[in-house]
């Protein structure tokens, strides 16, 4: 559709930008904190692993004022569990709370909204030795450990996420990390743990509203339209198959308080269907988020399957996530779309597609919480990073975002990934993301120096202009 006129962006849009605490902040095991899952995974030896990070723990003012120097009007993180309650439950750990205490009070300092992710792949090591999201203990720990939340930030904090990416943690399993080992769950334990993610999800969201009433609290998750491979319809109901088993299915039971009957189906048809107590589904109803975080990256092509072995592939350039399921489907190119070096699709006018489906299916605001292009960035020895590959990335998606807008759908904001460069889950610092370049490669940690790259003086530029020219 075609408009004499865009509408603009709204007046109070939350420019912003995201990070996760495993990728950011380093220090792993300083002032309390214990270990995580990701920090016991097994990780690819040529990389750097999370110990240091971006340093962001002990730089986090130097990096928030970067941030104030870019414009932002929000800033997505996450906090570390395992900062929080070293032991999953039970004592608080001051340092922890002083320690975010101080990140939030720093956002404020400079008028940005802090955006609150409570869990960002990082349980807890010592829940995971009892069974972590297979115990059904560990949902009455995340209820208590929100609890701590509200109680220290609830007066501060606005906009909360619970889980992010939720569905990729159940579909793709290897993309977070590797158990040692190296054995991944069953489908059918990962389809409980999702289970007990979900009532997780919903008593926090039911707390929330209780104890921080003036707040917003949604979901965030990994959504992207699927298209059919050609107007066969089997390729259609193929692509339907994937859209419901990888984003509606995850995100009605939140928003709905019930299974999509497709995906209900498909999981008691394979017999994975998780197990089900008294009053788990009474317990699911009435989360009533405020809002949709969304991360969107690219779309995905699909074809009917073939009913064969041959329907299952490794996405490319990511050998940790395989895409297709016998009898479900089969990915299939796309033509039309460009991709990036590690073989993402790249694919801006899939962004405007996508929200206007999630937007018309849950007529919730949408915040986007991650969105954004990694590649090889370089320092020039004249302290440049030269990254307009992200520049083009990111205008191209807003400009697709501003026509959602003129479109009808709500948005809140935008949240790219990264504010600045993190440690990417598998290519550590050979992938970068941020506005702000730091200066380490995998093993040599340098100064840690940070530099603004082009990207920075462009977002920084558009945020001022409150996007009129995108």
């Amino acid at each position: 559709m075609h408009y004499s006129k865009l509408k603009d962006f709204p007046q109070n849009f939350l420019w912003g930008a995201s990070t996760s605490a495993y990728q950011v902040e380093g220090a792993i095991d300083e002032d309390g904190k214990s270990l995580s899952i990701i920090d016991m995974y097994e990780h690819p030896s040529d990389v750097a692993n999370f110990s240091v990070a971006s340093d962001h723990y002990h730089r986090y003012k130097e990096d928030i004022a970067l941030f104030a120097e870019m414009g932002l009007k929000a800033y997505r993180f996450s906090i570390a569990w395992t900062r929080i309650l070293p032991n999953g439950t039970g004592k608080v750990n001051e340092k922890g709370i002083e320690f975010y205490n101080n990140v939030i009070d720093e956002c404020l300092k400079y008028n940005i909204e802090p955006v609150v992710t409570m869990y960002h792949f990082d349980l807890p090591y010592c829940l995971e030795e009892k069974g972590g999201w297979l115990n059904r203990d560990t949902i009455e720990a995340f209820v208590e450990y929100a609890k701590v939340l509200f109680i220290h930030y609830g007066s501060k904090v606005k906009y909360w996420l619970t889980i992010n990416e939720q569905n990729t943690m159940i579909l793709h399993p290897g993309a977070i990390g590797l158990p040692k080992g190296g054995k991944l769950p069953s489908k059918k334990d990962l389809y409980q743990q999702n289970h007990h993610m979900m009532l997780a999800q919903a008593k926090v969201m039911k707390l929330f509203h209780n104890m921080v009433p003036e707040g917003k609290i949604g979901p965030a998750l990994n959504l992207t339209a699927m298209y059919p491979a050609t107007c066969n319809p089997n390729d259609a109901i193929a692509a339907h198959n994937w859209e419901v088993l990888r984003c509606w299915n995850f995100v009605d039971v939140c928003a709905f308080g019930k299974y999509h009957p497709l995906a209900w189906s498909y999981l008691k048809d394979r017999n994975i269907a998780p197990e089900i107590q008294d009053g788990d589904f009474e317990t699911l109803k009435g989360a009533n988020p405020d809002f949709i975080a969304m991360n969107y990256y690219s779309t995905a092509t699909i074809a009917a399957s073939k009913g064969d072995a041959s329907d299952v592939a490794a996405r490319a350039g990511d050998q940790q996530i395989m895409l297709g399921e016998q009898g479900v489907y089969r990915p299939s190119e796309n033509p039309y779309v460009e991709k990036t070096q590690y073989g993402w699709v790249v694919d801006p006018v899939g962004f405007r597609y996508t929200l206007r489906k999630v937007y018309e299916r849950y007529q919730l605001p949408i915040l986007i919480t991650e969105n954004g292009i990694g590649a090889n960035d370089t320092l020039g020895p004249d302290g440049c990073i030269h990254d307009q590959y992200r520049i083009d990335f990111i205008q191209k998606h807003l400009h697709q975002m501003r026509l959602a807008i003129t479109d009808g759908v709500k948005m809140l904001g935008y949240c790219p990934w990264a504010a600045i460069d993190v440690v990417s889950t598998h290519q550590g610092y050979k992938k970068r993301y941020g506005f702000i370049y730091v200066d380490r490669d995998e093993f040599n940690l340098k100064e840690l120096k940070r530099y603004k790259k082009d990207s920075f003086y462009w977002y920084k530029q558009v945020i001022e202009e409150n996007g009129k020219n995108i």
